[in-house]
């Protein structure tokens, strides 16, 4: 008999889910069949982790985790192994005081801890918010106090920074905790002495795991902080049926099947990180698999791909521009799928991948609001540059500032159809009620994306409907980077747009107003590039800079339209501004 005790659902909610699953399955190719006769499955009860993913892994024992790291170790886990440890893990945080309900500042790199660690939260119907391992100091504070955590859990040998922000909250570190400037080098101590438990405890655990109580499909699994225009992230929630239910057209796109190796490059924290490298595969019945590198090398990255026989390869454009520097036909992958995400495609990259391998890269789209809402899932013929068409169990239109639907060849906001509301749309915002009604309670959830749609249903991205962007695989809020520039003694008034870039797409760049006496020099500059170094992410960093007058409206709006014309234009150009400034300029910076 399996350890495991599945008390939680009724028999129908299962059923349901496995039905639906089936369903897109065998409907892999057939597009126009899969949108018309797909439902999302009526759930009442259902924990996908007991109710689907142990049911899959009795006796399973496939691969369903793949780890391989920069020093030649690797880790390789079967879905019965992983059910195993999970319910360890279940057990020991329970032990610990973990509770249904309680929030978890879940922040750990891709270590195998991470996957034990969310199977275990499902299990427990505690709430998981992912957070990337490059949040500053601030951002962390923010995060465990507005979104009210309970529980940190963290990597041993960087929990020491949180010491500070992290008091009243149960603490959990996974590997031994470090002391010094440089923790990671610096000699263990020891985690209880320090108020943090230690997550190896969780290996002596017991093996069998049952559910304290059933679990409401619509009770809350996931807190995501988003950024947006606004001062503060916004914090997006989602249920157990949202996420792993929802994921489902995930799968569809990605064009999963059992025995799959899927790679995903993604950071843990964000949401593509759970769509590709969690709740898709092991819908499917695939394997995860993740190749940890300090910094990305494509030359390794193909190696690996030959060597592991990876079947399936996600990754942003960036990553892709990158890859097809290389001779791509002298690596003999066996790749059958090849899928991007994240920004829009360039269809000199699909092109050059479907030279090199004869393989279609194909895209999709969608937001840490929802799941897979638009894409090139397999069999749909792929229109170099197009968002592909709407994924099964999403209705999408294309609406006016004034709420009209629009026909095709017309440029609109993206938006779902909310007649029903499809599964794997968020609950809503936390703390926002006002907004949630505007967004979730009319016919319409709009997306704040500008898209247009041709004759054949094909939707054409356009760009933001707000002044959010992206660099690299990385969602920029310039009202974040302003109020840090600001911050600056010399800095009177500041706007960042994206300034497009060949690898990246984009890069944030700061164009800067200075106080009265200030020099716009190269000497400012520096100074200033300096200062927001600490106190953005990595993943945040202002990269170029330019000191000029800002474009503005009657009411004093900045106008940033304007001021992305002209710098696309220099761009074009190959050409600078007066006084603008990269960070290649200053070699203390690299």
């Amino acid at each position: 008999m399996h350890p495991t005790a599945p008390p939680n659902t009724d028999l129908a909610a299962r059923h349901a889910f496995a039905q639906a699953r089936q369903f897109l399955l065998e409907h892999r190719g057939q597009h126009a069949q899969a949108v018309a006769d797909f439902r999302w499955p009526e759930l009442s009860n259902f924990n996908w982790a007991l109710d689907w993913f142990d049911v899959h892994a009795r006796g399973n024992e496939s691969t369903a985790l793949w780890v391989v790291n920069e020093d030649g170790s690797e880790q390789r886990l079967s879905y019965a192994e992983m059910s195993l440890r999970s319910n360890r893990v279940a057990n020991r945080l329970r032990e610990w005081g973990v509770r249904r309900g309680d929030r978890i500042l879940l922040m750990l790199p891709n270590m195998v801890p991470l996957w034990e660690l969310t199977l275990a939260a499902i299990k427990l119907g505690a709430v998981i918010s992912p957070a990337t391992t490059l949040l500053s100091d601030v951002d962390l504070q923010d995060r465990i106090v507005r979104g009210r955590m309970r529980v940190v859990i963290a990597q041993g040998e960087s929990s020491a920074r949180l010491d500070a922000v992290t008091v009243g909250c149960l603490r959990i570190a996974v590997g031994a905790r470090a002391v010094g400037a440089n923790a990671a080098a610096a000699n263990a101590v020891d985690t209880s002495a320090a108020g943090w438990l230690d997550y190896a405890d969780c290996e002596s655990a017991d093996a069998a795991f049952t559910a304290d109580a059933p679990t409401q499909a619509d009770d809350p699994l996931l807190l995501y902080f988003t950024s947006g225009t606004t001062a503060l992230p916004k914090m997006v929630m989602h249920s157990h049926q949202s996420y792993p239910v929802g994921h489902l057209s995930t799968m569809y796109w990605l064009g999963l099947r059992a025995g799959d190796v899927h790679m995903n490059i993604s950071s843990p924290g964000w949401g593509k990180h759970a769509w590709s490298s969690f709740y898709a595969p092991w819908n499917a019945g695939a394997a995860i698999f993740i190749v940890n590198q300090a910094r990305f090398d494509a030359r390794r990255t193909l190696d690996t791909l030959v060597r592991c026989g990876v079947t399936s390869l996600c990754a942003p454009p960036t990553v892709w521009r990158a890859l097809i520097l290389e001779d791509l036909a002298a690596w003999p992958v066996k790749l059958s799928e090849v899928i991007g995400a994240g920004e829009p495609l360039n269809p000199e990259v699909i092109e050059r991948v479907r030279a090199a391998w004869g393989l279609t890269l194909r895209d999709g789209y969608g937001q840490t609001e929802s799941t897979c809402m638009v894409g090139n899932p397999p069999g749909l013929p792929v229109r170099a540059g197009s968002m592909g068409q709407p994924m099964p169990g999403y209705r999408m239109v294309l609406l006016d500032l004034d709420g009209r639907e629009l026909g095709d060849g017309e440029e609109g906001e993206l938006a779902v159809a909310l007649t029903p509301k499809p599964t794997g749309l968020m609950q809503g915002y936390v703390d926002m009620p006002e907004r949630n009604e505007e967004l979730l309670g009319g016919a319409h959830y709009r997306t704040s994306d500008v898209a247009r749609r041709d004759a054949d249903g094909y939707f054409w991205y356009i760009g933001r409907a707000d002044d959010v962007f992206k660099a690299s695989d990385y969602r920029i809020s310039p009202f974040e980077l302003e109020s840090a520039l600001i911050e600056h003694p010399a800095v009177a008034e500041a706007a960042i747009i994206p300034s497009p870039d060949p690898l990246r797409l984009a890069v944030p760049k700061a164009y800067v107003v200075l106080k009265p006496g200030q020099a716009p020099d190269s000497a400012t500059a520096l100074a200033i590039l300096q200062f927001l170094r600490g106190r953005l992410a990595p993943y945040q960093r202002v990269r170029r800079l330019q000191f000029a007058e800002l474009p503005k409206t009657i009411s004093g709006k900045i106008r940033r339209i304007e001021l992305r014309e002209a710098e696309a234009a220099l761009r074009a150009a190959g050409q600078r501004a007066a006084l603008e400034f990269w960070e290649e300029d200053f070699p203390s910076l690299k």
